[in-house]
């Protein structure tokens, strides 16, 4: 009985010990990464999608996307989908941080690590890391801005802002706006010696162009006096601007522009001409480019550590420094 114990616990370590070895042994040509992305009905969206796609060809790796079209159900089974091509890993960009939780825990079941991009995920998930901007840090740098540029073109003026978010419960978007607040206040009390804004309205515009043009259509019939927007990301921004200048408003004279993130080329060529106000550093390339390379490390077994959250740069885009990131010719 004995002997039998003794042979059963060996072939368990060797069979432990095989799975290691082909894991750590095996060629970057072999590794499949999938990536459920939930929409592309942004440009950041589709971005991220082609800028994981080069990074994978530049690695020498197979990376094959599926796009959810916004649908949570879509995406539970996308990812049952990609399980059964045989993945090594999935870069997962979660419709909903609660709805997607089961789709980590059937991967991690199946064997395949899980890499979150972009949105973040409840903690109960099974994944590695959430490689994602700097959400507070990034809104913090803008609120900072949005002050000192108050300060200079509307001195003594309270702020009165409309807010144009995302999606309802999008914890990426409630990042961000709180990290825009918390900087206002404290460039406020650094500068002033006190704080204070007000929050006029909130309009949601799920992330799209068009979703910001129609918030914004809404909030300046109830709200003219408005002298901020505040946009959760670029597309949004964009297309509030629109609804600004069909009001015959001025933008960055009547109404000062910014968003908490992205970085899109539309939003930094206005900041170029002085029609927009700042952006948060929010670039798809990086963001895909850090997943992939750490997707390649999963499924290649190297020995390393990852924190829950691995950050990109937090930088703020304005007309002082815009030229550095800049590119005409990006995809986003």
């Amino acid at each position: 009985m004995r002997k039998i114990k003794l042979l059963v616990t060996l072939l368990i370590v060797v069979t432990l010990l095989a799975f290691t070895v082909s894991a750590i042994a095996k060629d970057k040509s072999e590794i499949k990464i999938g990536f459920s992305q939930y929409t592309l009905g942004a440009p950041y969206f589709k971005a991220q999608v082609e800028a994981a796609k080069a990074k994978a060809e530049e690695l020498g790796v197979e990376l094959v996307a599926i796009d959810a079209q916004d649908d949570m159900v879509k995406q539970l089974g996308d990812v049952e989908d990609l399980l059964a091509q045989g993945i090594d890993v999935l870069i997962l960009n979660p419709k909903d941080p609660k709805g997607l939780v089961p789709a980590t825990k059937k991967a991690t079941a199946a064997g395949v690590p899980v890499v979150i991009i972009d949105s973040s995920i409840d903690p109960s998930a099974d994944f590695v890391t959430t490689v994602q901007s700097n959400n507070d840090e990034n809104g913090e740098k803008v609120g900072e801005w949005l002050v000192q540029e108050m300060n200079r073109r509307m001195p003594g003026e309270r702020i009165k802002m409309a807010l144009i978010s995302g999606a309802k419960g999008n914890p990426v978007g409630k990042a961000r706006r709180n990290g825009v607040f918390k900087g206002i206040l404290e460039e406020q009390l650094r500068s002033q010696g006190q704080a204070g804004f007000d929050i006029v309205s909130q309009g949601w515009g799920n992330w799209m162009h068009e979703g910001g043009l129609e918030a914004m259509e809404d909030i300046l019939v109830a709200h003219p006096d408005i002298n901020v927007l505040l946009a959760e990301n670029d597309s949004m921004a964009l297309g509030a601007m629109r609804a600004i200048e069909n009001a015959g408003l001025k933008p960055m004279e009547d109404i000062i522009i910014c968003a908490a993130a992205d970085g899109q080329k539309e939003a930094l060529q206005l900041i170029k001409e002085g029609k927009y106000g700042a952006t948060g550093m929010n670039s798809p390339v990086l963001t895909a480019d850090l997943a992939v390379e750490i997707a390649v490390e999963v499924a290649l077994g190297e020995e390393k550590e990852y924190p829950k959250v691995t950050y990109t740069p937090a930088i703020a885009i304005t007309r002082e420094n815009v030229d550095k990131y800049y590119d005409p010719n990006a995809i986003f």
